[in-house]
């Protein structure tokens, strides 16, 4: 086995990293025939998620294949190899196997336990089949791999400790709460309609959402998950279609949208979900400092166009930076709302001391508080000078005054929540810091996920991968032998249809009956002779390290090499000849 597997997750790499590696649908099938066209692989797969990437290949070569797949990936990513390479794992026959068991069962996953890796695992392979990039090596990986995953949650309760990436996001959109009581008589937009939008549309259906639009680029995938839906049994939430470019109308209507598409730009801007919002509310939406999220986008945004064509400057929000620039040493709690740090007012109630570094950082000269324990009597006459010039400004120096506390008004509940599904991202990540929405994306369910609690029945999971990751290395060492043991079969059957040949040869009038007595008599001997050796060379060929016993046979009974290798490339044909299951 030369199993060897090189890629980046959610775990090794910042989100940031695997948005812009995300592989379209063309660009993995171009890497799927670029890397079986490389000198060291024969066969490869890719597994490419939400929040993974990984390229499984069968190579001849490890460091080789190493390199060659590491650049492979880079350039069909667009990411530099030196920028991609600190972010990449790489693991190699067992190691591989593990890796991928373990994915299967859900253990590397997001949300720990989660069952929907299973169909990517399934997508993965069949892509694989259809490109007859895969041969006999990867099918009997990725469909044991499923296997396993099947075994892994029927035999354990891996599934209470896991749920959908769709169901912990909506989670983290109730804020704890229970998402039934959350989604309750909301209406919802899902935009797109792969299995990732079918799962969230499902789900919001048993959550008992009032109404499910599903819009989506090609309108028969929307209208057929929309139908689907109608016809549920287990729910009556009415759904229907709409074309993409109804999705800025629905959204004003929406009180959840959830996004997973294929795109790979933005499918919904800063600037179109605040002009739903405001479409909604009927009042000009905020971009908050901290976001409804909790979190702060890279920069503000710039001016939005209304939908009549009109420029909405965004509302000002309360006076709460006063005091934030930088080197300030303003007391911040002490200024009066709403004043600069450089007026009057921002220095009214300053001690002396406090008063000096004031007058010096707004002359353009801040000094620190520690330097000026250093300063010369020319730099104190200085300041000394700044100090009179600010006192005949003020008339005094009043003593300093504490304002009033002030009573924190409750932030609302957002009027619209968002969850983006997608890599790389649908929704732009400035909404993070819209007032009144709350986006849940990719990045913010990788921060909750770190915190979230592992089931006992993890440990039980582990066994099972264990056991299997065991198994199929013994059956693979095993099978690798096969082609020796044929050959080996097949010259013990020329050797016996030769001497038939030549016993005929030297006794002519022989008769069809003792003749073929003859011939079965001489079979027998030589199965019984070969029975033993084969079958115990397959047991210890089983054992690690036991490779080395198919060369040992080709040596002992001086097989032909390229007969065996012949039996090797005809198994292989038949495999990457199989269509997808």
């Amino acid at each position: 086995m030369s199993l060897l597997v090189v890629g980046l997750s959610h775990r090794s790499a910042p989100v940031s990293v695997l948005e812009r590696a995300a592989l379209s649908a063309d660009a993995q099938i171009k890497l799927l025939q670029d890397t079986v066209a490389a000198e060291p692989a024969t066969e490869a797969s890719l597994l490419a998620t939400c929040n993974r990437i990984e390229l499984y290949a069968d190579v001849d070569k490890f460091h080789a294949g190493v390199a060659e797949l590491s650049t492979l990936l880079a350039q069909h990513s667009g990411v530099g190899l030196d920028e991609l390479t600190p972010y990449l794992y790489v693991h190699y026959e067992d190691r591989a196997v593990h890796h991928l068991f373990s994915v299967a069962c859900g253990l590397d996953s997001m949300v720990v336990g989660e069952g929907q890796v299973l169909g990517q695992i399934k997508d993965s392979l069949a892509k694989a089949q259809e490109l007859h990039s895969a041969g006999r090596l990867l099918n009997d990986l990725f469909q044991q791999a499923l296997r396993v995953g099947k075994r892994a949650h029927s035999e354990t309760g891996i599934d209470r400790a896991g749920q959908s990436l769709v169901t912990f996001g909506l989670e983290q959109l109730a804020e704890g709460g229970d998402v039934q009581d959350w989604a309750r008589g909301k209406k919802a937009l899902v935009i797109g309609a792969g299995s990732m939008s079918s799962l969230a549309a499902a789900t919001l259906a048993r959550a008992g959402v009032a109404e499910i639009v599903v819009a989506n680029r090609t309108q028969d995938r929307a209208e057929r998950l929309a139908e689907i839906l109608n016809e549920a049994d287990d729910t009556d939430v009415p759904a229907r279609a709409v074309p993409m470019d109804a999705v800025p109308l629905e959204l004003t209507r929406a009180d959840i949208a959830v996004s997973c598409t294929g795109a790979t730009g933005l499918v919904l801007a800063a600037e179109e979900v605040a002009a739903a919002v405001e479409g909604r509310t009927g009042q000009p939406v905020a971009f908050d400092e901290a976001g409804s999220g909790g979190r702060t986008a890279d920069k503000a945004p710039a001016p939005r166009a209304h939908a009549d064509g009109a420029d909405v400057r965004q509302t000002p929000l309360p006076p709460t930076s006063v005091g934030t620039d930088e080197n300030c040493p303003l007391d911040v709690a002490a200024v009066q709302g709403g004043f600069s740090v450089l007026g009057e007012a921002a220095v009214a109630g300053m001690d002396a001391a406090t008063l000096e570094q004031h007058a010096a950082w707004a002359a353009g000269s801040a000094v620190d508080r520690r330097e000026a324990a250093r300063r010369s009597p020319e730099a104190d006459a200085e300041l000394i000078t700044a100090l009179a010039a600010t006192v005949a400004t003020v008339g005094r120096i009043p003593e300093r005054r504490k304002p009033e506390p002030v009573a924190e008004v409750p932030r609302p509940a957002p009027a619209l929540s968002l969850l983006d599904l997608a890599m790389p991202r649908d929704i732009d990540a400035a909404v993070h810091r819209l007032a009144g929405v709350r986006l849940v994306d990719i990045e913010s369910l990788a921060e909750a996920s770190a915190d979230a609690p592992m089931a006992a029945d993890v440990d039980e999971v582990r066994r099972i991968v264990a056991d299997e990751v065991a198994a199929f290395g013994a059956a693979l060492r095993a099978a690798h032998i096969t082609p020796t043991v044929v050959a080996l079969r097949t010259m013990a059957a020329d050797v016996v249809a030769n001497e038939i040949a030549r016993l005929e040869g030297r006794l002519p009038s022989l008769d069809d009956k003792h003749r073929s007595e003859i011939t079965q008599t001489v079979r027998r001997v030589v199965d019984k002779l070969l029975h033993a050796p084969t079958v115990r060379v397959k047991q210890l060929a089983a054992e690690p390290g036991g490779a080395g016993y198919a060369d040992a046979l080709r040596t002992l009974f001086d097989l032909d090499q390229e007969t065996v290798a012949s039996v090797s490339r005809a198994e292989d044909s038949t495999e990457k000849n199989r269509g997808p299951r």
